[in-house]
């Protein structure tokens, strides 16, 4: 696979902006970036919609507590 350098890219901007115009490269990045999460999205069929919990979550409700510092001497 080619590796770009930054000239490369430079020139590949400056064509982008001639073929579409300033006003519309917003429009376009935008276009693109929605269509670039849908295809991630489609590439991972097993996903569920809801976020996943985490692992290790307590399992019961004392587990979770912080326990208050009885160790520390009062002046």
């Amino acid at each position: 696979m080619p590796q770009f350098g930054v000239g490369e890219l430079l020139i590949v901007l400056v064509i982008v902006v001639i073929f579409f115009g300033v006003g519309k490269l917003p429009e376009l990045g935008g276009a693109i970036g929605k269509s670039l999460t849908e295809f991630r999205k489609a590439s991972q069929p097993n996903q569920p919609d809801a976020p996943r919990q985490p692992d290790d979550e307590p399992k019961d409700k004392s587990e979770g507590r912080r326990r208050p510092n009885s160790s520390r001497k009062r002046r």
